[in-house]
């Protein structure tokens, strides 16, 4: 058993009081001991489970209201790059790849692999997405290539290998427009693909966006999902119009800003952002290397700025943060649902679950004392550094 065990009560110290809003930790897991640590917090749809990736090559299956564990997924032999549930064929299956090349499907009633994609020897999947016109093609980001599968049959039906020279790091099919795809890199270039028809560079490429760094991640926003926030992996933030391949904002110095925002120590990386549609606003999400996170807005319209940090979790990581899994995405802003915040993971190894400091409930920190087997076969790599 797992955060279903016995647990120490550990009070926290109360934040100080202003304009911030600040959150209480109220649950935290310890999954493993040692060095073992938390990739990737994602949630089912219904949200009635949420699925963890650890750096033990597992994904772990817990509920995000109560945090009960449920079980673990295993079979890949390295580094799990991402897991996804949006767009696969049943709602209880969940898909992970690694860098061991494989994409694999499980089933989370059973917990037990029920389909397998190997990119080939030697490769590594960085990303992967599912969607297409039909809604039944599995595009990967592997090697500076972009491969194409179609999950009812698992068999390959392109390749695109001109239009990147380094790692494809993110690949994602634009909300609403599941014709379109794109696909970013660490040679900097961001690239947009109709998808339509027979999936080739020359006919299918319509446009490239230079980063002109590395690219960590990406994701969409605005109206009609026409914006693109990218984090780089030297901590720099970009807003663009991806159809239009235009830059509208270019955060250099965000790191920077971002620090001036609130009177803790520097922020050290950026974890991701976050968007809300309600008020139409976008976060950029920094930590530090002790664990403390800030939820900092970004005005990409008039002017350029990172402003105050709206959102404090602080007291519940002693590490790098590694995901953020908000919990009030039907709602405006950080916090608002309820006083749940969501959950948090690590290099400490903890997942933390957060609420608002105007919660009914106390704010404590609950650590279980019923610790996972450190596997063997766990080894220290894909810290937080530059790609």
């Amino acid at each position: 058993m797992e955060a279903t065990m016995g647990m120490d009560v550990e009070a926290q110290p109360s934040p100080a009081i202003n304009s911030i809003k600040r959150f209480g930790l109220k649950n935290s897991i310890q999954t493993n001991f040692g060095d073992d640590y938390v990739f990737e917090i994602i949630p089912k749809d219904d949200w009635s489970t949420m699925a963890v990736s650890l750096s033990t090559n597992t994904v772990k299956l817990y509920s995000p209201v109560a945090g009960h564990y449920h079980g673990e997924c295993q079979g890949h032999s390295d580094t799990i790059n991402q897991i996804l549930f949006s767009g696969l064929p049943s709602s209880h299956v969940l898909g992970s790849c690694s860098s061991d090349g494989t994409i694999r499907i499980w089933d989370t009633r059973t917990l037990q692999q029920v389909s397998c994609i190997s990119a080939g020897p030697s490769q590594e999947v960085f990303s992967f997405s599912v969607g297409g016109p039909s809604g039944n093609l599995i595009a990967a980001g592997c090697k500076s290539q972009v491969i194409f599968w179609d999950w009812r049959n698992n068999k390959q039906i392109a390749c695109l290998e001109d239009s990147h020279v380094d790692d494809v790091t993110q690949v994602r099919y634009v909300p609403n427009q599941q014709g379109k795809l794109v696909s970013a890199s660490v040679d900097g270039l961001i690239c947009t693909f109709d998808i339509a028809g027979d999936i080739n560079d020359e006919d299918h490429l319509e446009s490239v966006i230079n980063v002109e760094t590395s690219i960590s991640k990406v994701g969409f926003f605005g109206e009609s999902c026409l914006k693109l926030w990218c984090l780089t992996h030297i901590e720099t933030l970009s807003i663009w119009d991806w159809k239009d391949a235009r830059n509208e904002v270019n955060f250099t110095d965000a790191r920077s800003l971002a620090s001036e925002g609130w009177s803790l120590d520097n922020v050290d990386y950026f974890v991701d952002c976050h968007y809300s549609e309600e008020v139409q606003q976008l976060w950029v999400i920094g930590g530090t290397n002790a664990g403390v996170l800030g939820y900092f807005p970004v005005n990409y319209s008039a002017g350029a700025t990172v402003g105050s940090a709206e959102a404090i979790l602080q007291g519940g990581h002693t590490s790098v943060v590694r995901s953020v899994l908000p919990m009030s995405r039907t709602h405006g802003g950080p916090g608002c649902d309820q006083g749940i915040f969501g959950w948090t993971g690590g290099e400490d190894g903890r997942l933390c679950y957060w609420l608002s400091d105007d919660s009914p409930q106390m704010n404590r920190s609950w650590i279980s004392n019923a610790l996972i087997e450190k596997s063997e076969r766990t080894r220290k790599k894909n810290r937080h550094q530059p790609y």
